[in-house]
């Protein structure tokens, strides 16, 4: 299984975004991530172990990421933009690892997996602003900051990448269908 699980990764350390969104993906997908459940199972005390983002469930990564009532209508509107019709994946594992048909273009796969570490790198990020600064979550501002975080990998990674992120981020349903 162990060998398994280290060619899954293979294909992360080779996606054109910056090595700390590498290392947390390979830590979402390990479950190695700070979270509150996390913390508890390693003896620290953590007085709330609710979700921060909807107060209703512990604290998880599978939840935090995928389940949560507030962040799984930004999953489905992005499996919109792929033209697929799908259940979300439970697991960060399985999310990432994640194979449909509509995924046979090679293209697609990677520009799914590029999103995928945008979407869950800035819930994490806001996640720790709820978390330490009392900010409050909004769903929209979130799909927001990760459109424009996979538009600003993209453009730093890729030298032929030249769409302004206007154009880019009206057409979603076009870049990631193309």
């Amino acid at each position: 299984m162990a060998a398994e699980q280290n060619s899954d990764f293979v294909d992360l350390w080779k996606l054109k975004i910056p090595a700390k969104a590498q290392v947390f993906a390979w830590r979402c997908i390990r479950d190695r991530l700070s979270t509150k459940m996390n913390l508890t199972r390693r003896q620290v005390v953590v007085n709330d172990l609710m979700c921060p983002l909807c107060g209703e469930v512990e604290e998880e990564a599978a939840h935090l990421f995928f389940n949560c009532r507030n962040i799984l209508p930004l999953w489905w509107e992005s499996l919109s933009w792929m033209g697929l019709s799908t259940a979300v994946p439970q697991s960060p594992r399985d999310h990432y690892l994640h194979h449909v048909p509509e995924f046979a273009d090679r293209k697609k796969l990677i520009s799914w997996r590029c999103w995928r570490i945008a979407m869950t790198w800035t819930t994490w990020k806001l996640r720790n602003r709820i978390v330490f600064q009392n900010a409050i979550f909004d769903g929209r501002k979130l799909m927001e900051d990760a459109i424009l975080t996979l538009w600003t990998w993209l453009k730093t990674m890729d030298t032929d990448f030249a769409t302004h992120f206007n154009q880019w981020s009206s057409n979603l349903k076009e870049v990631f269908r193309n």
